[in-house]
């Protein structure tokens, strides 16, 4: 596939001035694969919080979805072959987003809108109840893809999730066709995995744990698995080449002893991934309940 024919993506998440996360990873690395970006922030910071005190400046609602409105009206929409959402900084503007993907759906409906419900980590929900609720009841069901971290996965489906099965099964329990969950459990000591669910599959990519990660991972990750679902990747080759693209520039970086994702330097290992990752096909749930 030519570049040229790759499509534009709406990119909908936090921008930070310093760092390499929310829309400060994804558009870069859509960028790098060819893809043409429209980037809408949701909150501005100077940095991760968790560097320290942050000032925030949440997009009002009304300007939100304003802005949202002049995209719905845009005489490019027709350029616009995906939508990628993540952190988010109101229900409101959840509500905004469904209104923009729906929109856009109905003139194309093979859109691709991945949702990454960026909403919560191993510590709980760092965002509103009431935004996690929209996100789980306004954007999963309409994502082509959902993209939760474990820890967020089990705040949506309300279960704990102490096995890969019961990831499995919370996963199918939300709805959205396909489902990736990080950090996932993996089967070799000192790793981590990504699981990947789709009505055909269940696939595990593992790759070697870096300890004390950079922020920004979750963010890479979905964009260039967008991206790789757009080029009509099969799944597993998919979820290889984005694993592998994502412990590659963590490992980088640590060795670097960056606190940020050194993406800069690391464009390369984005196109062209060098890192192995173990893949495994896990039992889908479906398999059980047909025996």
């Amino acid at each position: 596939m030519n570049d040229s024919d790759k499509g534009a993506v709406i990119v909908i998440s936090s921008h930070v001035v310093r760092g390499t996360v929310g829309n400060r990873a994804a558009v870069f690395a859509l960028e790098t694969l060819g893809h043409p970006v429209w980037a809408l922030p949701t909150v501005i910071l100077p940095w991760h919080p968790g560097h320290g005190r942050a000032t925030r400046v949440a997009i009002p609602a009304e300007d939100f979805d304003a802005v949202v409105s002049d995209l719905i009206a845009a005489p490019w929409r027709g350029e616009v072959k995906a939508v990628l959402s993540g952190y988010l900084a109101s229900a409101a503007q959840a509500r905004s987003v469904a209104r923009l993907v729906e929109s856009l759906r109905a003139d194309n409906p093979d859109l691709l809108y991945m949702c990454d419900p960026v909403c919560g980590d191993e510590r709980g929900l760092y965002v509103p109840e009431e935004t996690a609720v929209a996100i789980r009841e306004g954007l999963i069901p309409l994502a082509s893809v959902a993209t939760p971290n474990r820890f967020e996965l089990a705040w949506l489906a309300g279960a704990p999730l102490e096995t890969n099965a019961a990831i499995m099964e919370a996963a199918l329990s939300l709805g959205p066709s396909r489902m990736l969950v990080t950090s996932s459990l993996p089967l070799m000591a000192g790793s981590t995995g990504n699981l990947y669910l789709s009505g055909r599959s269940a696939l595990l990519a593992e790759h070697r744990l870096v300890p004390n990660p950079p922020n920004g991972t979750g963010d890479l990750l979905s964009a260039i698995f967008l991206s790789r679902m757009m080029e009509g990747l099969p799944d597993e080759r998919a979820l290889m080449s984005a694993t592998a693209s994502v412990f590659e520039i963590v490992a980088r970086t640590a060795k670097r002893g960056a606190d940020e994702l050194t993406l800069e330097q690391d464009a390369s290992s984005i196109s062209t991934p060098m890192a192995r990752v173990h893949m495994r096909r896990l039992v889908h749930p479906a398999q059980t309940r047909r025996s």
